[in-house]
């Protein structure tokens, strides 16, 4: 009996054993399960990102395009008549005024014709006056039945005739001077010459093709550039718009800076039907010469100003299969997606047709790693790293023709 309460007593004992160590073999596995799982607050932090509120401000409208910039006026000098170059009164690439001796030619031909002419005139107003005395008498002599009346006559004709010889004695001699004034050849605009292309002791002819020199105008100067046809109706809608002409804007090809500011002067005609644009010409005053003829500008015809538009740095413009959006921060701090309508993006700034309102909060710059609804914090390291569609937005500088047109409308 006793021997079989022993036996008893072992197997409780170690059936108690092996529960506890399972119990305990559990109680770890679950500590370890507990350590393993994330912290809860780790599911919920904010996501960092740059963000910027929606401003009202004027924005110009303007269309871009491309142009050469062009003399206001260029006039190849030419001699008018045959002869040889004595002098010439400029330097090369000097400025020059209208009016200004450019070059001599020999007068010695012309002064001799000017002098026949002149004694011609003498001549013939010698004849005259004798022949109005011989009037004079056969008037008399006619009064007293002492000549015939064809006698008078043909004295008349022959006054008529001396006096005729006298005005185109007077003809010729203002021709002589007009010719004269040929060997003296002036600037007939004000401008900057170009290089010499006849030196002094050569004979010139009028009929020369290259002539002296050529000055072009260059302050003012013109800038010629083209548009989209599409652009025309907005252009056409601004300039009966405005009492004033429309600002032209010139920039270098590879810079933001404007080097001049002017005023459209052409709006041509017709539109070219081959590359389907239209020309326009805006004039540039040009004192520092910071336009020069034959340089590529970039050009901006500003069509108006909107007043107080809603604006957003590009960056902030996000585009999907479904159009433009952004991502706006509530009042509790979470993002949402708002579809929005962009007018045109210049400069970095897209202006908001639809969707804001002044004084929201958008997001910059993190877009990447955003989802509708998620909490947002404002980090400003985060400035600068900005995700695919964000880079896209900032590259975008100018307006394009279709988008400036949208803001031309309103």
């Amino acid at each position: 009996m006793t021997t079989t309460l022993s036996k008893t007593r072992s197997t409780l004992l170690i059936t108690a054993a092996i529960l506890v160590l399972i119990g305990a073999a559990g109680w770890t596995l679950s500590q370890k399960a507990g350590a393993a799982a994330p912290p809860p607050a780790a599911a919920t932090s904010a996501i960092a990102v740059s963000t910027t509120t929606v401003k009202q401000q004027d924005m110009p409208i303007y269309l871009t395009g491309v142009g050469t910039v062009t003399s206001n006026a260029s006039v190849t000098v030419k001699a008018r008549i045959d002869g040889q170059l004595d002098k010439v009164g400029f330097v090369e690439g000097q400025d020059v005024k209208a009016g200004q001796m450019l070059a001599q030619l020999d007068p010695r031909t012309l002064q001799a014709q000017l002098a026949q002419a002149v004694a011609q005139k003498a001549k013939d107003q010698a004849q005259l006056a004798n022949a109005r005395l011989d009037l004079q008498r056969y008037t008399t002599l006619v009064k007293q039945d002492a000549a015939t009346q064809q006698t008078l006559d043909a004295q008349q004709a022959l006054v008529n005739q001396l006096q005729a010889a006298v005005q185109s004695d007077d003809a010729q001699i203002n021709f002589a001077k007009v010719q004269l004034s040929f060997t003296t050849i002036q600037a007939p605009i004000s401008g900057r010459v170009g290089a010499r292309l006849v030196d002094p002791g050569n004979i010139v002819h009028a009929a020369d093709t290259n002539g002296l020199v050529v000055i072009n105008q260059i302050d003012p100067i013109a800038v010629v550039f083209t548009l989209p046809e599409e652009s025309f109706q907005s252009i056409n809608a601004a300039l009966h718009g405005n009492q004033q002409p429309l600002g032209v804007q010139a920039f270098p090809r590879n810079s933001s800076i404007m080097l001049a500011e002017g005023k459209l002067a052409l709006l041509n005609n017709q539109i070219d039907t081959t590359s389907g644009t239209v020309q326009l010409k805006g004039i540039f005053q040009n004192p520092s010469h910071v336009l020069w003829p034959g340089q590529y500008v970039n050009t901006r015809l500003v069509l108006g100003i909107r007043k107080q538009a809603l604006t957003v740095p590009a960056a902030a413009v996000q585009r999907s299969q479904d159009g433009t959006y952004v991502y706006v921060v509530n009042a509790d701090g979470t993002a949402q997606t708002q579809a929005i309508q962009v007018a045109n993006i210049q400069e970095g700034i897209a202006v908001i047709d639809k969707g804001l309102t002044a004084g929201q909060k958008v997001v910059v710059d993190g877009q990447y790693k955003l989802k509708p609804g998620i909490k947002v914090r404002e980090d400003a390291s985060v400035a600068g790293s900005g995700s695919a569609s964000s880079a896209a937005a900032k590259d975008t500088t100018a307006p394009t023709p279709a988008a400036a047109t949208t803001g031309a409308s309103k």
